[in-house]
This record gives structure tokens, C-alpha cells and sequence, in this order.
């Protein structure tokens, strides 16, 4: 949910009229003000501007923060496309530049407020931070993704074979490449695709920073906790949910109370994409638990048989008379 406020949070605009404390209002209730304003060059449509962001409640309560997770935001710059789009206060500032916009939670979630978190109050509003780290030409950006990916994909080789060796795990690898470690055996059979299942997990990177958790307390040591966010185990069914290929094949090694640590190379994992703090070519370490397995409906696989022939077992015994 926090992701999507965020989102809401970069579509949400920006109009002009000034008020007693220094801050403009939008025609929308949004205010926003800038506080450290440079003479440099303004950022320019098409540019790519890398910046960072923190969100929080009137509790001070943080929802997202771009510091926290160790990684600026980066968009391109365009035309504004919707009634408080944040494309319409990039072109006022300039690298350095830093703003602070209060968003009212009623105009976030007006027309929607069955979506509208407990944690956020109607009436109240959501205090957004910013400062532009980088502004770049489009060709520029470009190029130099290029060449941090190259670096990327020649360094991932090296990444679970170092975080095997530092935790002293004696792995099995399958063809695909995943590696993995039963760490407590379960108890019935073992999940297929169309089971419904319950998975606690905690997904890390091979530095040891968690990008996400089902639970509770590995959040909070690693200071990744979210308030609101249900910390419990993720339920889906296997095969139908999108999921990366590392856990829809390393699931079904495991039965109802099983414990392992997948080490899931990029192939199977977020490839040369990547996900939000997983960078391309990256290889990932989830822990997880299997808590529970109902069995779905499963297809009926009938045996091969080799045209014209009955297989060996089912050939019948036939006496030789003497």
C-alpha cells in the first residue's frame, strides 16, 4: 500500500498561490514550498532527474523514505499529465534545490476512500520532502545505465559464491542455477503447482540488506519496518500469482513446515530488469518457511509409452513350452 501512496505521492500536482507561511496552494489543497532554491539550470523536459524523497504522516510516522532504503528516486522529466502531477514542479528547480509538499490525504484518496489506510487520518495531510541530486540529458542517463549494467552482469558471478562461502552453507544446485539449503525438514508431501500456500520469507540482497519481509521482527532489525503493513505470511497459489521462477521452483522442494534459504541468480530472479532496490543482475537470498499447504487441483499425468512397444514392467510372462 505504502508503494502505491507513493506513486499517488509523484502524481500528485502542483498549481500557484501563496499563503502567510511561504508555501503555494494548488487549486487541489496541496501546498508545497522550496527551500533551498539555486541559481543552477532548471531541469528541462525530457531530462532525467534523480532525487530524494521522504514521505510522512502529521504523526511523524515515515512511509517511504529514498535515504532509508540507500537509493535516490530517478524519473524523466514530462509534461504534466494529470491534475497534480509532480512534472509540474521539476522545471522550477535545480540540482541541489530541496521542497517540502504537503499533501492532503482527502485529495489523495478523494472519490476512493474505502482504499484510504487507518494510519492515515482524513483531514490530515502527507509531508513530502525533496532534493534533486542529479539532472541529466536523456542520452546521458542512458549511456550511463549502459555501462553500470555491463559492470553489473560481469560482477554477479561473484555474488552467491561469496555469501555461501561467508555463511559456511553446503548448498544443492539444480539446472536452472538455483541454489539452496533445506535447514529443517517438514513432514507430508511436498508443493506442487496449484496448491494454495502460507510462506513466511525475508529477501535479501548477497550485501545482507533486506528488501522485504513477511515478518514482523526481521523488519524491524533491519529497520525496514513499515507501520500499517500486515506482517504475516504470504499466501497465494503456486503457478497462478506471478512469482519469480527461483521461488515458484525452489517451493516445490519443500513440504509443510519446512525451513530453506534459496540463492537465486538474476535468470530466475528480476534479470536484467531488476525491482526497486534490486538492481539488474542480481543475485537474491530468500529464507523462507512453508507454514502450510492445501492441496489444489493438480492435472493427471499419464505415463509415457514408447510407440509400438509395452513397457517392460507391464509385459506379460509368457512360459516357453518345453
Amino acid at each position: 500500500m505504502k508503494k502505491a501512496i507513493y506513486t499517488l505521492l509523484l502524481l500528485t500536482g502542483f498549481a500557484v498561490t501563496a499563503n502567510a507561511q511561504g508555501f503555494k496552494t494548488l487549486p487541489s489543497g496541496v501546498q508545497y514550498q522550496i527551500l533551498t532554491p539555486n541559481t543552477g539550470e532548471k531541469v528541462k523536459a525530457s531530462d532525467v532527474v534523480t532525487f530524494h524523497v521522504t514521505q510522512r504522516t502529521d504523526k511523524d510516522s515515515i512511509l517511504f523514505s529514498s535515504y532509508k532504503i540507500g537509493q535516490p528516486v530517478k524519473v524523466q522529466a514530462q509534461p504534466s499529465r494529470n491534475p497534480g502531477d509532480l512534472m509540474d514542479i521539476l522545471p522550477l528547480l535545480a540540482v541541489g534545490d530541496s521542497a517540502i509538499v504537503k499533501i492532503p490525504v482527502d485529495t489523495i484518496f478523494k472519490g476512493n476512500d474505502a482504499q484510504r489506510p487507518a494510519f492515515l487520518a482524513k483531514g490530515g495531510n502527507i509531508l513530502c520532502t525533496v532534493k534533486i541530486v542529479q539532472i541529466q540529458t536523456l542520452a546521458d542517463a542512458i549511456a550511463e545505465r549502459n555501462a553500470g549494467v555491463a559492470k553489473l552482469k560481469a560482477a554477479e558471478g561473484t555474488q552467491g559464491d561469496a555469501y555461501i562461502k561467508k555463511h559456511g552453507l553446503v548448498t544443492k544446485v539444480t539446472p536452472s542455477g538455483l541454489r539452496y539449503v533445506i535447514t529443517k525438514a517438514g513432514v507430508g508431501p511436498y508443493a506442487r503447482k496449484g496448491d494454495s500456500l502460507a510462506v513466511h520469507y525475508a529477501g535479501r540482497l548477497t550485501t545482507e540488506e533486506v528488501f522485504d519481509t513477511s515478518i514482523e521482527a526481521v523488519a524491524k532489525a533491519a529497520g525496514t519496518y513499515q507501520q500499517g503493513k500486515p506482517y504475516q505470511p504470504l499466501t497465494f497459489v503456486l503457478g497462478v500469482q506471478p512469482l519469480i521462477a527461483g521461488w515458484v521452483e525452489g517451493l516445490q522442494l519443500l513440504n509443510k513446515g519446512a525451513k530453506a534459504t534459496f540463492i537465486i541468480p538474476s535468470a530466475i530472479g528480476y534479470g536484467e530488469q531488476g525491482s526497486g532496490i534490486i538492481k539488474p543482475y542480481s543475485t537474491l537470498v530468500f529464507d523462507v518457511e512453508m507454514v502450510n499447504i492445501t492441496p489444489g487441483k493438480h492435472p493427471v499425468v499419464k505415463p509415457a509409452v514408447t510407440k509400438g512397444k509395452t513397457p517392460l514392467k507391464k509385459r506379460p510372462i509368457v512360459k516357453k513350452k518345453n
